[in-house]
Formats: structure tokens, sequence, C-alpha cells
């Protein structure tokens, strides 16, 4: 299970570079950085959500427990790579990286995050591959 979610999480990875190289050259060109990033943040989530909803039978969480870590799982690489990528690898300062977590500057990135962390568990849960609890 954990070898097919890091494949998974890959095919996310790709998405999310080719999100951000469409963000960076046409949406905040055409739309201003604010509405740009918001409506890549968006999509980024909604591609998510869409890719998590056709892998997850192939995944197979046995359990809503399985189905967190997924979740937990691609949360921690997205982070590590983010961060540890981000400055180490192209020379991002850490107060840069750190803006897109800025709510009061409408920078809404964590919607990613969030939906990272919980699409495994209701896809699974709405594909009937496993109860969803209590």
């Amino acid at each position: 299970m954990i070898l097919r979610a890091l494949a998974v999480w890959l095919v996310m990875l790709l998405l999310a570079v080719v999100n951000g190289a469409v963000r960076q050259a046409w949406l905040i060109p055409k739309l201003g950085a604010v509405t740009g990033r918001l409506v890549s943040t968006i999509t980024l989530s909604a591609l998510i959500a869409v890719v998590t909803w056709f892998t997850i039978a192939w995944i197979r969480p046995q359990s809503n427990g399985d189905s967190y870590a997924v979740g937990v799982l691609w949360i921690t690489l997205t982070l590590a790579f983010e961060f540890l990528a981000g400055h180490f690898l192209f020379g991002s300062p850490w107060n840069e990286l750190l803006e897109d977590y800025n709510l009061l500057r409408g920078r809404i990135w964590a919607l990613v995050l969030v939906t990272m962390v919980v699409a495994p568990r209701l896809c699974a849960i709405y594909r009937g591959l496993v109860r969803p609890q209590g």
C-alpha cells in the first residue's frame, strides 16, 4: 500500500510542478498575483481530489487508519519536498517558502495540504473501500 501511495504522490508532484509553471507563466500575468495563486491552489486541490478518487482502489487502504496513513504520508512528503528542495535545491529563502501559508495575505496553499490529508479517507469511504467511523 505504501509504495502505491508513494507512486500516486509522485504523480501529484508532477501535477504540482506543471500547475506551478502554469501559475507563473500564465495565471499571475493574466489575473494578478493574488487571484493567480488562488486559482492555482484551487486547481491543484481539485486535481489531487480527482487523482485520489481514481487511484484509491489501486492504493488499497484496508481501514480508516490506512487511509489516514496515506494522507499523512502525502502531506509529509509534500512538506519535506516543499521546504527542503525549495530551500536547498532551488535556493528559496525560508521566509518566501513560509509566505504561502499567510492567510492574511490571501495565500490559501494550506487548502492543498488539507485536501491531501482528507482525500484518501473520503475517497476510500465513498468508493466503498472502508467504512465510515462511528
